[in-house]
């Protein structure tokens, strides 16, 4: 009777319950959006067919199904890129040197400079069908994303402890293992703020991305981003509101199904060794861990990453080599490698000089910098406003997992929200009382942007080790005493990575931000963004590359001067090994 008992149990306990049902109707409803969504994207279209734009309310689920489908496909993207060239350039010092200012030019790029390029290219993959604009904006879309995300797992990989690294050499683990049970699990927390983020920051860039422009003909892909557009064309202020609701719905939606879930999924990853005093909770982890069947199959999901990391074809051992003969190849490698940065660098301004002259005088070129010079000025000062501001609530929620849980659906809602709503507010404000667009046009750079500093700041905060916060705590430290000593120190990389990422975004966001227009009212401040909104209307192309030549040298010469060794300072002094 015991066995009976026992086998009708374990025979139970395998069957699907009423949870199962409710999660299984979760999955397949995901699944069917998807696919019904990406049935959508591959619809034929030729180059100058219009495709209509309704600002009925009624076609704003629909338009938002679509916008939601291209910002996640760009994330996982954005997240591939970001698992192979910040792991690299964490990895090895010789692809440092081109990964990292690499990605200091990119992020400077206007996402202008990005479609003018993308939307022919892929045009051309994809003849007669709408998949080409559609991956033209999706690429848009990455290029607000991955810069952040990649920087942001390429500063936690190089600050993992040296003794987490001595336990994977201790254990035999190859790089592709070290990868997925060190590097990964120990950059997860701030991986995800930073996913937020930039998932939010996609929000401010998804008017340009769907409102696509080639051979002087507009392609509206359907999308919020686009219904804003024709809005903001219309002047309709009734649909910029529909348009709003239906964005902070959806926001609220993608946070309880994906990022809530995560966050508190990734509350194991943690380094500190005394309990949180209250850990993030979601009705989804809850829901299927009441599950059964769907229990199952995530233990066996678990299985096949087990067997995917452990796969002996990434496995492999290295021969044996005397410390000699590796110092002496390290060193004619590092020479060679040197010699090749040295010569595309030589290469690249010898075309880009000669471009110049042959098709710009010298004067505007000296025009063009001073205008970089004026935007370089908003940027800094609305750089340090925003530190400022956000750097001690940062901390402050970073240290409170209550506080965080409530904070983040508000804080990745005011990220979405695109500085293009708010245009109409601003510009009828400076007509009306007829004030200056140089100054109040300003804060729209850095309304996007500033939220990469409060969650990288979080991010940092969260990671600190509860037995070093109540060992500070049991010595009576307090006050500024406590902020110098500890948490500046702690959080100072994670502060400049996201000053990085905000100082690049800000620099992006000029194009749209110094150049405002609602209706027939077009309000233009003095900078470098507006100079290239100007050129990019006109086609221009030689003073469009000009443009966005001098903004990609202004952020990689900051960048270079400043924020990198500030950088290095931080890991190399404030480090908590």
């Amino acid at each position: 009777m015991s066995f009976f008992r026992s086998f009708q149990i374990a025979y139970k306990a395998r069957l699907p319950n009423y949870w199962d049902l409710l999660a299984l109707l979760i999955v397949l409803s995901v699944i069917a959006f998807f696919a019904w969504t990406a049935k959508q994207m591959a619809t034929p279209y030729q180059l100058g067919q219009a495709i209509p734009i309704s600002l009925e309310p009624s076609a704003l689920p629909f338009y938002a199904a679509r916008t939601v489908v291209r910002m996640l496909i760009a994330l996982m993207v954005s997240l591939l890129f970001t698992f192979t060239f910040a792991t690299w350039a964490a990895k090895s010092d010789r692809a440092e040197k081109i990964i990292i200012p690499l990605i200091d030019i990119l992020q400077a790029v206007p996402i202008l400079g990005f479609l003018s390029v993308a939307v022919t290219a892929f045009i051309g993959l994809f003849p007669g069908s709408l998949l080409g604009p559609e991956c033209a904006a999706i690429f848009a879309i990455f290029t607000s994303q991955a810069w952040n995300m990649a920087l942001g797992f390429y500063q936690t990989v190089r600050s993992v402890p040296n003794e987490v690294r001595e336990a994977a050499r201790l254990f035999h683990l190859s790089a592709w293992q070290r990868f997925w049970r060190i590097d990964v699990p120990y950059s997860m927390p701030s991986l995800l703020w930073n996913t937020m983020a930039s998932m939010s920051a996609g929000w401010f860039f998804v008017v340009a991305s769907e409102a696509l422009t080639v051979s002087n003909q507009q392609i509206l892909l359907p999308g919020i981003g686009s219904y804003i557009a024709v809005a903001i064309q219309a002047a309709n202020l009734a649909a910029i509101g529909y348009a709003v609701l239906t964005m902070f719905i959806v926001i609220l939606i993608y946070d309880q199904l994906l990022f809530r879930p995560l966050v508190a999924w990734s509350e194991k990853f943690k380094t500190e060794q005394l309990a949180s005093e209250k850990y993030q909770e979601s009705w989804v982890i809850n829901l299927f861990r009441r599950t059964r069947l769907m229990r199952n199959i995530g233990r066996q999901l678990a299985l096949c990453f087990d067997a995917f990391v452990n796969v002996k074809w990434f496995i492999r051992i290295k021969p044996s080599i005397t410390t000699l003969e590796l110092g002496r190849e390290n060193k004619i490698i590092g020479l060679l490698w040197n010699i090749v940065i040295a010569a595309i660098t030589l290469l690249s301004l010898g075309f880009i000089l000669q471009f110049i002259i042959t098709n710009i005088s010298l004067r505007e070129v000296g025009h063009v910098f001073l205008l970089g010079l004026v935007t370089g000025i908003r940027v800094v000062v609305l750089i340090l406003l925003c530190s400022l501001i956000w750097v001690p609530f940062g901390v402050w929620v970073g240290l409170r997992p209550r506080a965080a849980n409530i904070m983040q659906p508000i804080a990745q809602l005011l990220a979405a929200f695109p500085a293009n709503l708010l245009y109409p507010f601003i510009v009828v404000l400076i007509v009306r009382y007829h004030l200056s667009p140089n100054i109040w046009l300003t804060p729209l750079m850095i309304l996007g942007a500033q939220w990469y500093i409060l969650f990288n700041v979080i991010a940092g905060a969260s990671m600190l080790p509860k037995d070093l916060l109540q060992a500070v705590d049991n010595l009576n430290v307090f006050g500024w005493l406590r902020w110098s000593r500890l948490l500046l120190p702690a959080i100072f990389p994670f502060y400049v990575t996201g000053a990085i990422t905000a100082a690049g975004g800000a620099w992006n966001a000029s194009i749209v931000a110094e150049v405002a227009s609602w209706g027939d009212e077009k309000l233009v401040a003095t900078g470098l963004g507006a100079y290239i909104t100007d050129y990019t209307a006109q086609g221009n192309f030689p003073r469009i590359a000009l443009g966005i030549g001098m903004m990609c040298l202004f952020v990689l010469v900051i960048n270079r001067l400043v924020w990198r060794p500030l950088y290095t300072y931080a890991v190399s002094r404030f480090s908590l090994e």
